[in-house]
């Protein structure tokens, strides 16, 4: 729009580094890695000369500042949309969302081991992490959600699982806890690792698979604490396991451990490391394809980013889950990376959009802030007073100092926890 720039910079405060091309544009690295900045010529600022109002910001039409002002929020969209769907075209490794174990309100809701989630509520879940994020919202959404499965003998049902026990402002972390669905690849096969001196003593090996615990089945190590305190209080345990061929049927007597204030029963024996489990699960689709998937993930991205934002202020969510700073993005960016370049795409999509959709908040100071007060030049046919927009700026600097506030104190809780 043939608008001067003064100064292009990535970072905040002081310069590390600078350059100033021969067009007279500066560009700058600054010290503090929070965002950049664009400074244009503006007569609000500094005094501008004779020769170079043609290039002052002020004054262009309100329909090019406006243009030049929402351009950042729109390559932030493009380029979530870009990675996307490069990530598509890649493919997403993950698991399936089969279900291993279930207890609480997965089980309460009818959820089985060996079922395939399909969709939870009007969400398809073709992976675990989809799954996974889908139910933990409708946990904190506290409702009866609908969840569509295939079951083990290859048929489709709908289980319904009743959240509304979930406490308000419960993290998503603990949420998932709560659901009480543990998936197929995370199940441990009850096979021991070690015995340590105690009841197994001179009765199980290393390597031995227990089959079942009181005459009940085991398919999975952490149900052992549970079979073992309903067995261990009348005497003691028969305990059925497997040494390579053979099935041994064997007695032993638990030891009783008071462990912070609860009764706790044990055996003196580790579980056998697991095996890693191999992805069973791509997201992927070809080039065509990944264009409608692509907008519709960052539609639905984009839904959820402020329906977090809603659940905050009402109390369903915990102010951890809402924003994070630096660190948090870092340390999410090392998780991500670790899991290959397509999860590493996922992240980066997920920061432009994040950062679109700030910026696009009404508040001063913001790139919203602008077309806000820009939307009102439209109405009034003239410009906000010089006193109104400097005092929105101090308010919006409030707001955002308060949001950056938010996202280090989250950060440390999160190194802290």
């Amino acid at each position: 729009c043939g608008v001067k720039v003064q100064r292009f910079s990535v970072g905040f405060g002081r310069p590390i580094w600078s350059r100033t091309a021969r067009d007279g544009t500066e560009y700058v690295i600054g010290w503090l890695p929070l965002g950049g900045y664009v400074k244009m010529l503006d007569r609000r600022e500094a005094e501008v000369r004779e020769q170079d109002l043609a290039q002052e910001f002020t004054g262009k039409p309100v329909g090019q500042r406006m243009a030049i002002v929402a351009a950042g929020p729109v390559v932030n969209l493009l380029l979530c949309f870009a990675l996307l769907w490069l990530m598509f075209l890649i493919g997403r490794p993950d698991h399936a969302p089969v279900v291993g174990r279930v207890q609480g309100i997965a089980a309460e809701g009818g959820l089985q081991a060996g079922d395939r989630m399909l969709a939870v509520g009007d969400r398809a879940t073709p992976t675990w992490t989809e799954a996974s994020f889908a139910l933990a919202v409708a946990a904190i959404d506290r409702g009866v959600t609908p969840v569509r499965v295939r079951t083990a003998d290859g048929g489709e049902a709908t289980r319904q699982l009743d959240f509304s026990g979930v406490p308000m402002g419960e993290d998503l972390r603990d949420a998932l806890g709560r659901i009480g669905v543990v998936p197929a690849h995370a199940v441990t096969p009850p096979v021991i690792g070690t015995v340590q001196e105690g009841p197994a003593t001179g009765l199980l090996r290393p390597g031995d698979r227990i089959l079942a615990v009181g005459g009940t089945p085991v398919t999975d190590w952490l149900e052992l604490p549970g079979l073992l305190a309903r067995a261990a209080p009348a005497g003691p345990v028969p305990v059925r396991v497997a040494r390579g061929a053979e099935t041994l049927d064997l007695t032993l007597q638990p030891t009783r451990i008071e462990d912070r204030g609860r009764t706790v029963w044990r055996l003196g024996i580790v579980a056998q490391a697991p095996d890693a489990v191999p992805m069973d699960a791509v997201l992927r689709y070809g080039p065509v394809a990944a264009v409608p998937a692509a907008f519709a993930e960052m539609r639905h991205q984009t839904t959820e980013l402020f329906r977090m934002v809603g659940r905050a202020f009402t109390g369903h969510l915990a102010l951890q889950d809402t924003v994070s700073g630096p660190i948090g993005i870092a340390r999410a960016a090392k998780a991500y990376a670790d899991r290959g370049l397509a999860w590493y795409l996922t992240l980066l999509a997920a920061l432009s959009l994040s950062i679109a959709i700030l910026n696009l908040l009404p508040i001063p100071v913001l790139d919203g802030g602008h077309l806000l007060y820009y939307l009102i030049e439209l109405v009034k046919g003239r410009p906000l007073s010089d006193g109104a927009m400097a005092a929105g700026q101090y308010v919006g600097l409030a707001l955002l100092l308060g949001l950056m506030g938010l996202a280090f104190y989250n950060d440390l809780q999160g190194l802290i926890r």
